[in-house]
């Protein structure tokens, strides 16, 4: 029987080295994520704001497409059907952090996306020059493979997305212990590995292993290998 260890890692996203309050206001965004139809991407975003001595205690922050409200921290904010529920406004404004989620991704979800924040008791800016477009994939790529022959056979399969809450799901062709853990890459990207360590029976070993790897939302992909010394 097939024994399954899973790894848990704490992510935490890479912060840079910026502080809410600056000269002037500024963001940092990727201008492009590749994300696979029907997962979740997460939209990383720093910001910054001119210094002042007014005692800010209310930000509001709005991610848009065009003049369509797609998400806010506002959490009576009605939004368009078509974003109602499928996004998360994760980050701090307070804190410059203007992260957004964005749930179960559709074709017609490539953006671009942009900020508005809204201060009350100071200002507001829109960053209309920083969008950010979602790379929409329609079918994965196969998952990289890798493996080494000594007394066991110790196998290694790895995909990169954009979902660090539900990463891809694996599975082996051949029974044995698996492991699976996640880290990241980059601001906007992870990666997922699986490890297969089993002994080769000689009796019934199969020389081709296969993995198979299905996103959150089904898109699934898989690769092979031949297991020769």
């Amino acid at each position: 029987m097939e024994k399954k260890f899973f790894l848990c890692v704490l992510l935490f996203w890479a912060v840079p080295d910026v502080q809410p309050a600056s000269d002037v206001w500024a963001i940092d965004v990727p201008s492009t994520i590749p994300a696979v139809q029907g997962e979740c991407v997460l939209i990383p975003c720093w910001y910054t704001y001119p210094t002042t001595k007014i005692v800010l205690n209310r930000w509001m922050g709005f991610w848009k497409r065009g003049n369509t409200i797609v998400s806010t921290n506002l959490k009576k904010w009605k939004l368009a059907k078509e974003f109602n529920k499928r996004t998360e406004f994760v980050g701090a404004l307070q804190v410059g952090n203007c992260s957004m989620l964005l749930h179960s991704v559709r074709t017609t979800d490539v953006g671009p996306f942009y900020l508005q924040v809204r201060i009350p008791q100071f200002k507001s800016f829109t960053f209309t020059e920083n969008k950010v477009s979602i790379d929409v994939i329609r079918q994965p790529e196969p998952p990289a493979m890798s493996f080494q022959i000594l007394d066991t056979v110790r196998a290694y399969c790895s995909v990169l997305h954009s979902c660090p809450s539900a990463p891809p799901r694996f599975s082996w062709s051949q029974a044995g212990v698996t492991a699976t853990w996640s880290k990241q890459i980059n601001l906007w990207m992870w990666k997922t590995e699986s490890v297969l360590e089993f002994v080769p029976d000689s009796l019934d070993f199969n020389p081709v292993l296969n993995c198979s790897v299905v996103y959150r939302g089904g898109k699934t992909a898989k690769s092979s290998v031949v297991l020769i010394k």
